[in-house]
C-alpha cells in the first residue's frame, strides 16, 4: 500500500474535499477576532486610490468650495477626510472581525430588510434635485440609503447563492429568489428616479449570479426574458413624460452632445471640453479652467474629467490601471477565500465598485448616456466613501482567512 501511494500521490490529493459552500460552524451569530495577516498588496491599492482621490477631490472642488461657503476653498476636503478618517477606522475594525458572522440568516435579512425600507422611505419622502428622491436629511447630516441597499444586496445574494448551490437545478432555488430580490430593488429605485443605481443593481446582480454557479440553461432564460422586459420598460420610460421621461433627453444628450450647449447637454460638452483640453500631459495640478463654474459637480460626478484636464492622458491611464488593479486583487481574494460565501461576498463587492468606476468613466467620456454616477474614493461624498471603506474591511477580513487557510 505504501508503495502505490508513492507512485501515485494524487490519488490522495484528488479525494480532499472541495472548497465548502458554506461554513456551517460559522452559522450562528459568534463572532470572533481574526488576527492573521491581510492582503497587504490590496490594502495598498486601497491606501493609493484614497489618497490620489483625496488630492483630486481638493483640486476639484476648490473653486466650488470658495463660491458657496464664504471663501472657504477647503470646506469639502476637509470634510472628506473626516469622512475617509471614520471610514478607515470602521475599515479597518472590519479586518479583524471574522466575516463568518454574516452567514447568519437574521443578520442578512434583518440587514435587507432595514435598508430597503429605508430606500422606500427616500423614494417616497427623501429630497433630491430634478425630482429625483434619493437623500434623507437627519439635522444638517444627509445619507443615501440605496448606498447601505448596495451592501445588504451583496450580503443576501452571496448568501442565498452560498446555501442553495447544492440545489440549483430546480428554479424555486436558482431564479425564483434572485429575481424577487432584484425586483423588489429596482422597484424602489425606480420610485427614486435613480436611474444608474437600477443599472448598477442589475449589472451587479446577474454578475453575481454567473459567478455563482446558477445554471446556464436558467440563467440565458433569465437574461433573455430581462431583455424583453426592459425593452418594453425602455420604451415607455422614453416615451413618457412624466416619472422617467427624462430619460430620452439622456439618450438624445448622449447622441449629440453638440445638439443644445446651452441647456440638455451643457454638462456632457464641458466634461468633454475638459478632456480634450488636458492632451497627454495635462494643465497641471491645480489648473483647470472648467472647474471655474462651468462644469457642475466638477468634485462629485465629474471628477474623471477634471483629472483628464489637469493630468491628461497619463492621468486618466493612471486611474483606470488604479481600478483595473484593484478588479484584479479583489478577484484573486474571491478566489482564494475558504467558501463560497467567501468568495461570492469578496466578488460582489468588487464588481460593484469596479462597475461604478468604469461606468463613471464612461459617463465623463459620454461613452454612455449621463446617469449620475460617482467614481469610488474621489468623489466627494460622506455615505458613499465610509460604506466603500467598510465593504473594503469585509475583503480584508476575508483575505485574512486565506492566510490562515492556506
Amino acid at each position: 500500500m505504501d508503495g502505490a501511494n508513492t507512485q501515485n500521490p494524487r490519488i490522495v490529493h484528488r479525494k480532499r474535499p472541495a472548497r465548502p459552500a458554506v461554513a456551517p460552524q460559522r452559522n450562528q451569530f459568534s463572532p470572533r477576532l481574526v488576527r492573521n495577516d491581510f492582503d497587504k498588496s490590496f490594502f495598498l491599492i486601497i491606501v493609493i486610490l484614497l489618497t490620489f482621490g483625496i488630492v483630486m477631490m481638493f483640486s476639484a472642488s476648490y473653486v466650488w468650495s470658495v463660491y458657496k461657503n464664504d471663501g472657504d476653498g477647503f470646506y469639502f476636503v476637509k470634510r472628506q477626510i473626516l469622512f475617509a478618517v471614520v471610514g478607515i477606522v470602521l475599515m479597518m475594525a472590519l479586518s479583524f472581525v471574522d466575516y463568518h458572522i454574516l452567514m447568519n440568516t437574521k443578520v442578512v435579512y434583518t440587514a435587507f430588510l432595514v435598508t430597503y425600507l429605508l430606500a422606500a422611505y427616500t423614494s417616497a419622502f427623501g429630497v433630491g434635485t430634478a425630482g429625483a428622491r434619493r437623500w434623507i436629511e437627519v439635522g444638517s447630516l444627509s445619507f443615501q440609503p440605496s448606498e447601505i441597499l448596495k451592501v445588504a444586496f451583496i450580503m443576501l445574494f452571496a448568501y442565498l447563492l452560498a446555501i442553495h448551490y447544492p440545489k440549483f437545478k430546480k428554479m424555486q432555488y436558482s431564479l425564483q429568489p434572485f429575481v424577487v430580490i432584484l425586483g423588489l430593488c429596482l422597484l424602489v429605485l425606480y420610485f427614486q428616479r435613480h436611474l444608474s443605481a437600477m443599472i448598477i443593481f442589475t449589472v451587479l446582480g446577474l454578475s453575481m449570479m454567473f459567478v455563482g454557479g446558477i445554471p446556464m440553461k436558467h440563467f440565458i432564460r433569465l437574461i433573455l426574458v430581462l431583455g424583453v422586459v426592459g425593452g418594453i420598460a425602455a420604451v415607455v420610460l422614453i416615451m413618457h413624460e412624466g416619472g422617467m421621461g427624462y430619460v430620452a433627453e439622456r439618450f438624445q444628450s448622449w447622441r449629440d452632445p453638440l445638439s443644445d450647449i446651452q441647456d440638455t447637454t451643457y454638462q456632457t460638452y464641458q466634461s468633454l471640453l475638459a478632456i480634450g483640453s488636458g492632451g497627454i500631459f495635462g494643465l497641471g495640478f491645480g489648473q483647470s479652467r472648467q472647474k471655474y463654474l462651468y462644469l457642475s459637480e466638477s468634485q462629485n460626478d465629474f471628477i474623471f474629467s477634471i483629472i483628464c484636464e489637469e493630468l491628461g492622458l497619463i492621468g486618466a491611464i493612471l486611474v483606470i490601471l488604479l481600478f483595473t488593479f484593484f478588479i484584479f486583487k479583489g478577484f484573486t481574494v474571491a478566489t482564494k477565500a475558504p467558501d463560497r460565501f467567501g468568495m461570492l461576498l469578496t466578488a460582489g463587492i468588487t464588481i460593484q465598485v469596479g462597475l461604478q468606476a468604469f461606468l463613471n468613466i464612461m459617463v465623463a467620456t459620454n461613452a454612455i448616456p449621463n446617469t449620475g454616477i460617482s467614481l469610488p474614493f474621489f468623489s466627494y461624498g460622506g455615505t458613499a466613501l465610509i460604506i466603500q471603506l467598510c465593504e473594503m474591511g469585509i475583503i480584508l477580513s476575508v483575505s485574512r482567512q486565506v492566510k490562515n487557510d492556506s
